[in-house]
């Protein structure tokens, strides 16, 4: 009866209004810099601003992780991909289920390590080695800056097809608005603006599912656009739709905003369990893009841009105030995600880029200060960066190729297997990136596999296990680099001591 009453009211199909909407908008965002606002109140240090105090609890480490995972590639890539191929549009989803639960098992028990970047969790795998440290310290800062330039393009395209403003304003915009808040409020603002519109998010994709099978038929027309998209997409080799899946979760078990929540959480039980629940909620919500391009196919075949398959749903063909409610979803989708990198960008800014750069980590004192002007710089990066794509999952997967397959690999390499070297952590990081790089320049491979990521992380084990056994075992015992890496932290704390006590004390 509840359904039917949702059908009725989606029969009064308004086409949404741009001004509108930009209103409601700019209400929303004013909504959660408040939010900063108040939470900035309670901020003493960087890592206050950066971590949370590493006391973040289940329900907000929950809420985060699950509004930065249901990001951009859901939202628009993974619709997109339900628009062309029906199904296909699910394995963004459930690739990113398989890689929330191997983070659950695998990585979260590293938070009893108190460290603060995945540079310093991958160099303890060896021996907390400064060259390892540094290469990942960059890697990881490139990867923040791509997928933050993801989100922002994404979100871009939302604007643009709705208000319609130029693409390159929008991006602005959307640069603009999320940075505003994290800026403020700093990580605490991230994860509880972040468990608001998981609310929303969820709310917004299950709301549009619902009315997109009402509007395109019911149900026995989804099966027909699912029959003919399934011809479609099981003519077709099923590798590719593979490797998506796979490419995704190696993603997951490798980006920094991940890693950033396990560093933040308050107990490995808690850290643990809120990604085997994220896990499984996106499994179930894997469909709902699928579904939602299936009816954007079924109402519309001819779009330009699959891309657009979401917002044509939301603007052109769901009632007025329906519309709304998805499209601050869809752009809900993109802002958590896009401040969850943006402030994982800013960690490796201040933690290993910094560090690299001037020998020494900034004082307590000055972290916040440095942290701002630090996602400034990082979100004007990746704005720059945007303006060499256009496609959404085109662009996603490219990078997960190039950036994380070698950090996977190397990652895995040292974390379970012991005989694995310094060398053979380059090797397989340089490995990776190589082969995905050497893709780019040979259509039928990509045509073939997809995107690189399989053939990347498989070349990536084998060069880190070649070079591994070809030079001389580790001798820096798990307790000894954990050692190093706490005597590199306290020289922040130590810093702050000197800069406090007298000046006749200090020249003493």
């Amino acid at each position: 009866m509840m359904t039917a009453s949702i059908l009725a009211a989606a029969d009064a199909t308004s086409k949404l209004n741009p001004t509108l909407f930009l209103t409601v908008f700019a209400v929303y965002i004013a909504i959660m810099i408040g939010m900063s606002i108040m939470i900035s109140k309670k901020q003493t240090s960087g890592e206050d601003f950066l971590l949370g105090n590493r006391s973040v609890p289940f329900f907000l480490i929950l809420g985060t992780t699950v509004a930065t995972l249901v990001g951009t590639g859901s939202s628009m890539g993974a619709v997109g991909a339900g628009y062309e191929t029906g199904w296909k549009g699910a394995f963004f989803g459930l690739g990113g289920a398989i890689g929330m639960i191997l983070m659950a098992y695998i990585f979260a028990g590293v938070r009893k390590y108190n460290f603060m970047t995945m540079s310093e969790e991958i160099s303890f795998y060896y021996g907390a080695n400064r060259t390892i440290k540094n290469l990942i310290g960059l890697i990881t800062y490139i990867a923040s800056i791509g997928w933050l330039g993801a989100h922002i393009m994404g979100g871009a395209k939302y604007l643009s097809w709705v208000a319609g403003i130029d693409v390159f304003y929008c991006k602005l915009i959307i640069a603009a608005a999320f940075s505003v808040y994290v800026i403020v409020g700093g990580y605490m603002a991230v994860v509880w603006t972040d468990t608001i519109q998981a609310v929303i998010l969820f709310f917004g994709f299950i709301l549009m599912g619902v009315l997109a099978v009402g509007k395109m038929g019911g149900m026995s027309a989804l099966t027909e656009v699912a029959t003919t998209q399934g011809e479609i997409f099981f003519n077709k080799p099923l590798l590719p739709a593979i490797s998506l899946a796979f490419g995704i979760a190696v993603s997951a078990l490798s980006v920094p905003s991940f890693r950033q929540r396990v560093y933040s959480g308050d107990s490995v039980e808690n850290i643990k369990k809120s990604f085997l629940y994220t896990g499984i909620l996106y499994l179930f919500f894997s469909i709902f893009p699928a579904i939602i391009g299936m009816a954007a196919f079924k109402l519309d075949p001819g779009l330009s841009d699959a891309d657009h398959a979401f917002t044509f749903l939301a603007s052109d063909v769901l009632p007025l105030a329906i519309g709304i409610v998805v499209l601050v979803a869809g752009l809900s989708a993109t802002m958590s995600s896009a401040s969850s990198d943006a402030i994982a960008g800013v960690s490796i800014l201040l933690r290993d880029i910094y560090n690299l750069i001037f020998g020494k980590l900034p004082g307590k004192d000055e972290s916040v200060k440095l942290s701002r002007i630090g996602l400034v710089i990082t979100t004007i990066i990746a704005l720059s960066f945007t303006l060499m794509s256009t496609g959404v999952m085109g662009y996603i997967q490219d990078m997960i190729a190039i950036v994380f397959s070698g950090m996977f690999a190397c990652a895995i390499l040292g974390k379970f297997w012991k005989r694995a070297t310094w060398q053979g952590g380059v090797a397989a990081l340089l490995g990776g990136s190589g082969v995905a790089i050497s893709f780019k320049f040979n259509d039928s491979w990509m045509s073939y596999w997809g995107n690189a990521t399989i053939p990347a992380v498989s070349i990536a084990l084998l060069a880190g296990v070649v070079v591994s056994l070809a030079t001389p075992k580790r001798t820096i015992t798990d307790e000894e680099a954990l050692d190093i890496l706490e005597e590199e932290r306290k020289q922040m704390e130590m810093h702050d001591e000197v800069e406090a006590l007298p000046e006749e004390v200090v020249e003493a």
